[in-house]
């Protein structure tokens, strides 16, 4: 039977072309794009070639050594990033179809994310006209300050999990700083990054100081990374492909941001409600289908709530409703992409076989709504011991294990038992043992009683190999800029060091 679904309103029967230099210009090659809510044909799009990625590259190197943008004042380059944010909210209801139709997320998910992405473009136009630098009292007759300018050209990489809002984190601060860009889209979910090139056109964004090549990692991502004209790599995604990435920087010693993802623990006393526990685990995993460098997927909950909590979960999990992102039932949506399914799936046969007690999931919805679509079902693996590949590895998709813990010293233990050191959590009704064991967490980002609320305003990054770096708030400004001190003699006169 074939899949019925919810009719896109809109048009992606169109020409999604490379930006480059302030020209829409076809790609060397195309690629075939899949509807993950079906496994069907979505769209076509261009790819670049080597040459076109250098003359991106040189695109933006003309821009900023001889170009206006890095020359413009603080309030013009607010003006041009307000005017981006403008247009976002005025075609937010496209972008978030787009969204949807190309990463298979639930349109409601979408639709936040558009919403934060226009903030965050908001956020850098208001954070670069206020005060910066500094200003220190050596002594006479010198005045030095401290000031920060834009790095230059800046490579970006951004990963299919979270489109268009990837892009503004990457792009927004770094036009902020003065900085030109070239920007390069996941090859599976490149269709917003198009038309937010789109939108930066109608702005009149000055020639060159953004350009949107699509492709693949080898034709595009590590020519970014190698080339000597580059002057920043930022990345987001996996941690073998961000050591391949830093390796390639090498080369100039540009500078490098990695976000690598993660393995992150939501740790559970038995003071704290179980229900609400509950609620906040399956946000925590489940949101975006577990496609989150974020996501929570590892519960450590206390011995004495331990059954009633995967009991509890099991419950619940089965409960959420699984269908096309499109649908307005739908609670959570396919996976990306059928190798992002396929690995998945390996990983839940791998924790079977590794002897982890599999409470629910683990299998694929039926049914004919689901078509050919890349599905999998919430998925609870209890029962679990912290060797286990499914319990130390990221699998980034809607699995959850669940470990017990005696002690608040144990739980602190199993919770930093990772590689990784992104994000964490803590549930507690002790006021103190919540600050005592958040701040034991070897973790960027960390919540007590909450989980996924996170903040433009606020850094973004982890520990050990979750990356390096920090994107967002002032700090995500400050990683596109350099740090220059200026010495101003007022009184020049001879200084006599050689008597000669």
């Amino acid at each position: 039977m074939a899949q019925t679904l919810t009719a896109p309103k809109v048009k992606v029967d169109r020409k999604w072309q490379l930006w480059i230099d302030g020209k829409f210009v076809p790609g060397a090659s195309e690629r075939t794009l899949i509807n993950p809510a079906t496994g069907q044909p979505l769209t076509k799009v261009a790819e670049a070639s080597k040459k076109q990625v250098e003359e991106a590259i040189k695109a933006a190197r003309k821009a900023f050594d001889h170009g206006p943008w890095p020359r413009m004042t603080a309030l013009e380059r607010a003006g041009y990033l307000n005017k981006i944010a403008d247009a976002i909210d005025a075609n937010a209801e496209e972008l978030a179809e787009l969204e949807t139709l190309n990463g298979g997320k639930p349109l409601r998910e979408a639709k936040y994310d558009i919403a934060d992405t226009a903030y965050c473009f908001r956020y850098y136009a208001g954070l670069i006209n206020k005060p910066t630098g500094q200003t220190v009292d050596v002594p006479a007759p010198s005045v030095t300050t401290i000031v920060r300018e834009p790095i230059g050209v800046c490579g970006q990489i951004i990963p299919w999990n979270y489109p268009l809002l990837m892009a503004a984190w990457k792009l927004a601060p770094a036009l902020a700083a003065g900085n030109t860009c070239v920007l390069k889209p996941s090859e599976y979910t490149p269709l917003t990054a198009v038309r937010l090139a789109e939108i930066m056109a109608e702005v009149e964004l000055p020639n060159g100081v953004v350009n949107i090549v699509l492709g693949d990692g080898p034709t595009v991502g590590q020519p970014l990374a190698e080339s000597t004209l580059v002057d920043k790599i930022a990345f987001t995604g996996s941690v073998k492909t961000g050591k391949i990435i830093a390796a390639a920087a090498l080369t100039n010693l540009k500078k490098v941001t990695l976000e690598l993802g993660g393995k992150s623990p939501m740790v559970v006393f038995s003071d704290f409600d179980v229900d609400v526990a509950v609620d906040y685990a399956l946000f925590a995993i489940y949101c975006n289908s577990g496609q989150v460098c974020s996501a929570g997927s590892r519960m450590i909950v206390e011995e004495s709530i331990y059954d009633s909590f995967v009991k509890k979960m099991a419950e619940r999990a089965k409960k959420i409703r699984v269908g096309p992102g499109l649908e307005e039932e739908t609670e959570m949506g396919p996976l990306v992409n059928e190798v992002q399914m396929k690995r998945v799936m390996e990983y839940i046969e791998i924790g079977q076989k590794e002897g982890a007690k599999l409470i629910t999931g683990g299998d694929k919805p039926k049914g004919d709504k689901y078509g050919a679509g890349y599905y999998v079902n919430p998925t609870i693996f209890a029962d679990v011991k912290s060797d286990m590949r499914i319990v130390q590895e990221e699998i980034f998709g809607p699995v959850v294990v669940v470990q017990k813990f005696k002690t608040q010293e144990e739980a602190v233990e199993l919770a930093n038992d990772s590689a990784y050191g992104l994000a964490g959590a803590v549930f507690t009704n002790d006021i103190t043992r919540a600050h005592t064991v958040v701040k034991q967490l070897r973790a960027g980002i960390t919540w007590v009683n909450a989980y996924h609320n996170t903040y433009t305003e606020c850094p973004w990054g982890g520990y050990k190999q979750s990356g390096w770096g920090r994107e967002l708030g002032t700090f995500g400004l400050e990683a596109y800029t350099e740090v220059k001190q200026i010495n101003i003699n007022l009184d020049p006169q001879a200084v006599g060091w050689f008597e000669a």
